[in-house]
């Protein structure tokens, strides 16, 4: 059996900082929840749109305002698909490709987007504004393929309507 030579400080990633006026914001959230048992995921979910994702400071920081460990935050974090500890875009784009979604065209509309974004599933355009991810299931089959570009759904998406939907977030910035 092979042992680990790691440091224990060695970071999984680059080290942040986290933005003080967020972090003092999370510490007044989570000073007036009525208990800190029983409301982990309404405290990552606060965390979480205050920083946009949850990198590992993040959630230190949520593991010591909310009197937990940190495995136990990241147990939470990496089960939910909604969390992510990898930066979003301004305008994240998830994409279903649940089975009704791949059999009507997903996987055209997910290279579409690649396509006309320049980067693949997980990554963040240069300028910030988007970044791309697929789902496994929206619940929506008979919609399909369904995506989301920030809080805006979209159903029954074509790869031909790429183009368009970027469009209107192009307008939406001016």
């Amino acid at each position: 059996m092979q042992s680990c030579h790691c440091s224990e400080s060695a970071p999984l990633s680059p080290r942040i900082h986290l933005p003080e006026a967020e972090t003092r914001e999370l510490e007044r959230f989570i000073a007036n929840l009525p208990a800190k048992d029983g409301h982990l995921v309404t405290a990552l979910h606060k965390a979480q749109s205050l920083y946009g994702y949850l990198p590992v400071e993040a959630q230190k920081t949520v593991a010591r305002l909310m009197g937990t460990s940190l495995s136990q935050v990241y147990g939470v974090v990496s089960f939910y698909s909604y969390f992510s500890m990898l930066p979003k875009g301004r305008y994240p784009i998830s994409i279903c490709k649940g089975t009704a979604c791949f059999v009507q065209g997903a996987e055209k509309v997910i290279d579409s987007f690649k396509a006309e974004l320049g980067v693949e599933i997980g990554e963040v355009t240069a300028d910030g504004r988007f970044s791309i991810d697929v789902l496994r299931c929206v619940g929506a089959c008979a919609l399909a393929p369904v995506l989301t570009v920030g809080e805006k759904t979209y159903t029954a998406v074509t790869a031909d309507q790429v183009k368009e939907i970027l469009a209107h977030f192009d307008a939406e910035q001016e």
